[in-house]
């Protein structure tokens, strides 16, 4: 089965890339949880609650349970590529401002260069 959408990690204009980073970060188990739940999205698009919500348009985040709490990725889809704009753990029930204004920001660049 082939996948409906490409995965590509946001990379700044110096070449960095904040999820890859941060996924190297998190302990092993929460890698792999992380990584099997971004596999879904890319063979099941689109997707929703539990594991996909939509943030705004064209946002979403990857919803995925670890040891540490709950672990979002925010990304966006560009054709047919899935693109990461940002991760953290989760520590309260509402998206953290900051967070989404990262992932805003990046969006704005994947989308418009």
């Amino acid at each position: 089965m082939q996948p409906l959408l490409t995965v590509n990690f946001y990379a700044s204009s110096s070449g960095a890339e904040p999820v890859r980073d941060w996924l190297r970060d998190l302990p092993r188990e929460a890698r792999k949880v992380i990584g099997e739940d971004i596999k879904t999205v890319q063979f099941g698009w689109p997707l929703g609650i539990p594991l996909v919500r939509k943030l705004e348009s064209g946002l979403w985040e990857v919803r995925s349970r670890i040891r540490d709490g709950i672990a979002r990725v925010l990304f966006t889809v560009e054709g047919s590529t899935l693109v990461l704009l940002h991760g953290f753990v989760k520590k309260s029930q509402k998206t953290p401002a900051d967070d989404l204004e990262i992932a805003k920001r990046r969006k704005q660049e994947v989308h418009h260069g």
